[in-house]
């Protein structure tokens, strides 16, 4: 059986791993990483953090953040902890084994909860080949309100909870989010092209926070040629000008 893989997020940079059976590594992770406007200090919670991916992102822009990722799946867990030490990050990156939904973490503890949630019910379609497969990307063992439920009592007042999802369900996230006291307030929408469609949403809540809902200009994948915009190269640590 093929081992696990690891990858680096930049030349000499921190390195994340994955398993065969697990869903790789994709852009969402990488673009959901780059909408927090990070602090010096701060608690993140990664909900449903699989092998530690966005945690380590999160800290290749900002080292001075403690990460806690929670996840269901033995597996990832026991990758990301080692992830964690191959980067010698362990004071900084920690993995929990548990169910976001009963977690045991105490509330209003975090500044920041991230996470890149599955994206449809299980009656969408097809499901994808694979238990940690259907987990990461089917609603099989969370929900989207359940996510928010826990983003909700995890966060102190005026915490942040930010993450990624599909335009076609936006609805049903604004409703989640209110139901549970995170009001939404930045939004900006994923395009290949600007004559594209959105393929993606990236949305920022504020637990407690005042209504009024920014919409920013959509961030654009491609250039006319092709080639990567320069804002994606930035996502992906090609370029050295800052996020």
């Amino acid at each position: 059986m093929e081992g696990p893989r690891w990858e680096a997020l930049r030349p000499g940079g921190l390195r994340f791993v994955y398993g065969n059976g697990q869903h790789p590594p994709g852009l969402d992770s990488f673009l959901l990483a780059s909408l927090p406007k990070l602090k010096p200090g701060w608690k993140v919670c990664d909900l449903g953090c699989g092998t530690g991916l966005l945690g380590l992102l999160l800290l290749q822009r900002q080292r001075a953040l403690a990460v806690t990722g929670l996840d269901i799946q033995p597996e990832a867990v026991r990758l990301g902890k080692l992830a964690a030490a191959e980067n010698r990050v362990e004071d900084r990156l920690f993995f929990r084994l548990e169910d976001l939904r009963e977690t045991a973490l105490p509330a209003g503890s975090f500044d920041l909860a991230v996470c890149n949630p599955p994206y449809f019910p299980p009656s969408a379609g097809p499901l994808p080949k694979g238990e940690a497969r259907r987990t990461a990307r089917t609603e099989e063992a969370c929900t989207l309100e359940d996510v928010c439920r826990a983003a909700g009592r995890l966060l102190r007042w005026g915490g942040a909870f930010c993450l990624v999802h599909k335009p076609e369900r936006l609805t049903d996230l604004l409703c989640a989010l209110r139901g549970e006291g995170l009001e939404p307030k930045r939004l900006r929408l994923v395009s290949l092209r600007p004559e594209r469609a959105p393929s993606l949403l990236l949305l920022e809540a504020r637990r407690g926070g005042k209504p009024g809902l920014a919409v920013e200009k959509p961030l654009i994948l491609e250039n006319p040629d092709g080639s990567p915009t320069a804002e994606l190269n930035r996502i992906y640590f090609r370029e050295e000008a800052p996020l």
